[in-house]
């Protein structure tokens, strides 16, 4: 259900070398949560021994072509791209679009596009590590 890899680099290079990446192989960042940010009030309740950013990440014509095939699929969006640090290790991972979306339809066509996504989602992980 994982993909994840250990990077050789530093979180902090990661995830600025991420969205760069991302955007080349035609996804866009929505959205950047750090949840190991140790001075934001809006993550008080969360204290982490760990570094952890989450990015949400699109490629509209794949989403588009998704929804096409069923609304329901929505609840899969966006993608997820997480860095975060295990013991001192810096690890990128996502969760494999052709393992999840089968769960959630039986239409051919979001298998297909599964397929599609996987493939730029573990291009832009290889890439970046």
């Amino acid at each position: 259900m994982f993909y994840i890899v250990e990077s050789s680099k530093s979180f902090y290079e990661v995830c600025l070398e991420l969205p760069p990446v991302v955007q080349r192989l035609g996804f866009v960042v929505l959205n950047a949560h750090d949840l190991g940010e140790k001075d934001n009030s809006r993550h008080k309740e969360i204290e982490l021994d760990e570094d952890c950013t989450v990015f949400e990440v699109a490629n509209y014509r794949l989403t588009e072509n998704l929804l096409a095939a069923g609304m329901q699929l929505s609840l899969a969006l966006p993608w997820r791209i997480s860095v975060f640090t295990d013991n001192g290790a810096t690890k990128i991972g996502v969760l494999r679009p052709t393992l999840l979306l089968p769960q959630l339809s039986e239409e051919p066509a979001a298998a297909q596009i599964a397929r599609e996504i996987e493939e730029k989602l573990l291009q832009i992980v290889d890439e970046v590590r």
